[in-house]
Parts: structure tokens; C-alpha cells; sequence
């Protein structure tokens, strides 16, 4: 047992000691190594940092354990044939109908409505275009999980009442109330002024859209003013993880009471699973990595044929210290061992290599893009035994060819 150890340690020695007396040559051998090993894990890093920024971004926008009930909304993939005939099907949603919800979804925690349009606002000689108005119940900032970064949201009597109140966005606040409290101010919608109560903690931006150009009005005061007869969306929340497909699945047979559907008659209305957007998100990007994955992976075979090249070098540079090794006792498998290590360690070299230039990489994307960088334990794994793997793979001809070597003849070409 004790020679076993021994070999293994004197063949790693000697590995290690050819690879620093030829740095530079191993360097550049390595690059190929450096380049895949860096690719693969910024990729995976990079892939998973979108996921998470994605799911992030959807769980500020709609909550957890969120659905919504709309006219038209799929959180699945339509054809343009399927989105046509559910646009000619598909009844418009109104207060009668939340009441139903409200009443007959004893699951849900919270139900709400919500109305939405988009307007161009001009006040004080700022200007602010394309911002979301949205008339909502109260408790749609328990829903959507919504934080108030100042003063409060509509309160319930303010709905009941239709009251002239507001909470706004972040990008609406520094618009039209930079440097000041805007708690109290006036905010003029339709020419309406609108007492502001709340503004809402600043969301950032998804795909370079901004998240906080938007107003929340009371659903009552948006009908005043936008008009009553509009389909609305019907937000619900379970009250656990655990019970939110029951609860949508309540919901959704609620609904299909109210529009008296029956048997397998499809559903005459959207609904939108915030729990299926993520699953489609992890597919989504799981799709990307299965395709580009592959194709970082090339640059990594590129460099093994590289380490390949360079070993059969060293076998041709160390024939006599192989006829010499062999004529002492040294046998052919020892040989073999001895550069399939080499190989394997030269390669795991350019692995770690690797894995810097792509923590660097990670870095430097994760403090210049919102998008998160996270390289784990696994990543660091995988570099590492994929980079040894590939030295061993390529390795297996350069250490045959010299375990094969004639004593003889290695110390008469000396």
C-alpha cells in the first residue's frame, strides 16, 4: 500500500515539475483549456443569473402564490388560430363577476380587481409619456406583494368612496416631484386632481422596460373616469404554497359556474398562473442551456486535441528518460499512469485557470447589468473534473504510445 502512495505521489512530483519547467509552452497549450472551461461556466452562470433576474423581476410585478382571471390572458403558448378563436370566445369580465369570485373561492385568501389603461401626463411643464394608470381594491398590495417605499396604498373606504387619492411610481415621483415629500401633492390625471398618498419602492426595469412608470388610482374612481364598462382582471392569492393549485382550481371552476359551462366546454376566460410563467421561464432558459452548452463545449475538445499535440511532444522530448525508467524495473503501465497524470493535471490546471477568468467575467457583468452572476459550488466542480476529464481523454494516446517504447531502442536514440 505504501508503494501505491508513493508511485502516485512521485508520478504527480514529476508532473508537476515538467509543467513548471516549461511554463510558457504550458501556458499556451492551456489556452484552448482556459477559453472552454470559461465559456461553459459564464454561460451556466449567465443562464441562471437570467433565470433568476426574470423570475425576480415577475415575482415584483405580480407577487407569490398570484392568478389572475382576465378576458384574454395565457400564462401558455397559443397559436395565432388558438389566440383568434379565444378572442371571438372569450366573454368580458365585470364587477358582477369578481363579487362572484369573492364570494364563491373560499380558499382564497385575498380576491381583487384591477382596471389598467395607459396615459400621457403633462404637468408643471414635465412631461411623462406612456404611463400605466391602474384602477384597483385595496388589498392589491397584499396580492401583488407591493412595497410602499413612502406614506401608504389606497385604503378600503377610499375605494368605497371613489376618492381622489393616488400612489405613485418611482419614475413619476422624480418626474414630476424632484426633491420634495410628493405625500400631499396634487396629481392631475384627466385633469382630475389627484391627492397623492404613497409612493411605491422603486422596481427597476425588466428587458429595459422601466417597472415604475405607473399610477394606482382606486377601482371605483377609475371607472368614474375611464368609463365602467370594462372588462377587468380578477387577482387572487392563496394562502399558502401548498394549497395554490387547489386554489386556482377553485377559482377557476367559480368562474366557470358564473358563465354556466359545463362538461368539456372550454373555458370561456384567461388565466394566468404565476407558478406555470416560472415553470416556462425554467424551460425556457433550460432550452437555451441544452443549446449552447454543447457548443462552448467544442472549444474545450479544440483544447484537448491541444494538450494531445503537446504530449506527444513530451514523449518525443523524454524517450531516453522512458528507455531509462524502463531498463531500471519501471513497467509499461507505470509509464502510462505516469502521463495519463501529467495530462490530467496539465489540463486541471487550465481549469482553475479557467474558472478565474470566469469569476472575473461574472464579476464584471454582475456590477455593469442588473442581471445577477452566481457561480456555485457546482460550477467550480464541474470546471475542474470536465478540464481533468478532457486531459485523460486526450491524453490516453501520448501515454500508450510511450508505454509501448522499446527500452532498447529509446536509449539508442539518445
Amino acid at each position: 500500500m505504501r508503494d501505491f502512495y508513493s508511485f502516485y505521489f512521485d508520478a504527480f512530483r514529476i508532473a508537476l515539475q515538467s509543467i513548471v519547467a516549461h511554463k510558457l509552452r504550458a501556458f499556451l497549450t492551456l489556452i484552448g483549456i482556459i477559453i472552454g472551461v470559461a465559456s461553459v461556466v459564464v454561460v451556466g452562470a449567465a443562464i441562471n443569473g437570467f433565470n433568476t433576474y426574470v423570475l425576480d423581476a415577475v415575482s415584483s410585478v405580480l407577487g407569490v402564490n398570484h392568478f389572475m382571471i382576465a378576458r384574454m390572458a395565457s400564462s401558455g403558448r397559443r397559436s395565432q388560430d388558438e389566440w383568434e378563436k379565444a378572442d371571438r370566445r372569450n366573454k368580458p369580465l365585470y364587477w358582477d363577476d369578481f363579487e362572484w369570485v369573492l364570494r364563491h373561492c373560499a380558499s382564497c385568501s385575498e380576491v381583487g380587481a384591477q382596471l389598467q389603461t395607459r396615459f400621457d401626463f403633462k404637468q408643471d411643464g414635465h412631461e411623462l409619456f406612456g404611463t400605466g394608470v391602474a384602477g384597483v381594491t385595496a388589498n392589491m398590495v397584499e396580492i401583488e406583494n407591493k412595497t410602499i417605499g413612502q406614506g401608504r396604498f389606497i385604503a378600503p373606504h377610499e375605494v368605497e368612496h371613489a376618492a381622489d387619492v393616488c400612489v405613485i411610481g418611482n419614475d413619476v415621483s422624480e418626474k414630476f416631484f424632484l426633491g420634495q415629500d410628493p405625500i400631499g401633492k396634487t396629481l392631475k390625471v384627466k385633469d382630475a386632481p389627484m391627492k397623492v398618498v404613497g409612493v411605491e419602492a422603486k422596481r427597476g426595469s425588466m428587458f429595459g422596460d422601466s417597472l415604475d412608470n405607473h399610477i394606482y388610482i382606486p377601482i371605483s374612481t377609475f371607472g368614474k373616469m375611464f368609463g365602467r364598462r370594462q372588462s377587468l382582471q380578477i387577482h387572487g392569492k392563496a394562502g399558502n404554497r401548498e394549497h395554490f393549485e387547489a386554489t386556482i382550481e377553485e377559482a377557476r371552476l367559480a368562474m366557470r359556474n358564473r358563465h354556466k359551462l359545463i362538461g368539456e366546454e372550454e373555458d370561456d376566460f384567461g388565466l394566468v398562473n404565476v407558478g406555470q410563467i416560472k415553470n416556462q421561464v425554467d424551460q425556457f432558459t433550460g432550452t437555451i442551456a441544452l443549446v449552447v452548452t454543447p457548443i462552448t463545449l467544442l472549444s474545450l475538445v479544440v483544447g484537448g486535441i491541444v494538450v494531445m499535440n503537446i504530449m506527444l511532444v513530451s514523449v518525443t522530448e523524454r524517450t531516453f528518460e522512458i528507455g531509462l525508467r524502463k531498463a531500471v524495473g519501471a513497467r509499461s503501465r507505470h509509464i502510462l499512469l505516469q502521463f495519463l497524470i501529467e495530462s490530467a493535471l496539465l489540463s486541471s490546471v487550465g481549469g482553475a485557470f479557467g474558472l478565474l477568468l470566469a469569476w472575473s467575467i461574472a464579476w464584471l457583468v454582475k456590477v455593469s447589468t442588473p442581471i445577477p452572476m452566481t457561480i456555485t459550488f457546482g460550477y467550480i466542480l464541474l470546471s475542474l473534473l470536465v478540464s481533468g476529464g478532457i486531459g485523460l481523454i486526450f491524453g490516453i494516446y501520448p501515454a500508450f504510445k510511450a508505454a509501448r517504447l522499446d527500452p532498447i531502442v529509446a536509449l539508442a536514440k539518445n
